[in-house]
């Protein structure tokens, strides 16, 4: 039997997950154990010369002051946020594939000042020669707690998709509180600094090859073909 695979993302993500995953034929369920809530933010002054935005997120939550900005190219860290950018009416400039840093270092040796709309927990960026990045915090995640019906679940083994650091370390503190043994728990995280905030213990850790949902799921379905107890626990590039 193939072990349960959970999906604890916010939605509407959870259940796209949930989809994608079932289409790669893993048992997998939903379970969103945050929430993604609005935050008041200003424009900063000046003008800016595109978006650079890491999660669609961003779109979703940022609110009218979004609709002002609707004239401004995006740059997008994956297909997901660049399809939110186009429905919301936005021209997409650039498609990332391998992360926000690396969206942004593929625009070193242009003279660009950029409007990052994030949440509040966000993934520090350094600005190549040239660019310079204002941030505003649009949005926050906000942890739920895991029911009961889940925790029993998982008490008996299970692998867990990972698609933030705050997630990581919500869920971790969710296993604590409810007393579920991490050794019987596999988590597949989508990128190394994600894997490393769940901490220690786990049944096995490790990282999607590359930082997108199709590489993710791809992990998942390696990792159910694997031992449930007894792997030792590592972080893949």
């Amino acid at each position: 039997m193939s072990p349960l695979v959970l999906a604890i993302r916010p939605e509407p993500g959870c259940s796209a997950t949930v989809a994608a995953g079932k289409a790669a034929g893993l048992a997998i369920v939903g379970c969103p154990l945050s929430d993604i809530r609005p935050l008041d933010w200003s424009l900063p002054p000046g003008e800016f010369d595109a978006l650079l935005l890491g999660s669609a997120n961003a779109l979703r939550h940022g609110g009218p002051l979004v609709d002002n900005l609707v004239g401004k190219p995006v740059y997008a860290v994956g297909e997901t946020t660049a399809a939110a950018a186009r429905e919301r009416g936005f021209s997409v400039a650039r498609v990332g594939s391998g992360g926000l840093q690396a969206t942004l270092d593929r625009l070193a040796g242009q003279d660009l000042r950029l409007l990052r709309i994030t949440g509040r927990e966000n993934v520090p960026l350094v600005a190549p020669a040239g660019i310079s990045i204002e941030t505003v915090i649009a949005y926050e995640s906000i942890g739920l707690p895991l029911p009961g019906r889940v925790a029993d679940k998982l008490r008996t083994g299970g692998l867990v998709l990972l698609h933030s650091a705050a997630s990581a370390r919500h869920f971790a503190g969710e296993c604590e509180r409810l007393a579920i043994a991490r050794g019987r728990i596999a988590l597949a995280a989508l990128g190394p600094r994600i894997a490393e905030s769940a901490g220690e213990g786990w049944a096995a850790v490790r990282s999607a090859a590359a930082p997108t949902e199709a590489a993710l799921l791809a992990l998942a379905r390696d990792m159910c073909h694997e031992p449930p107890r007894g792997i030792t626990a590592r972080h893949e590039a």
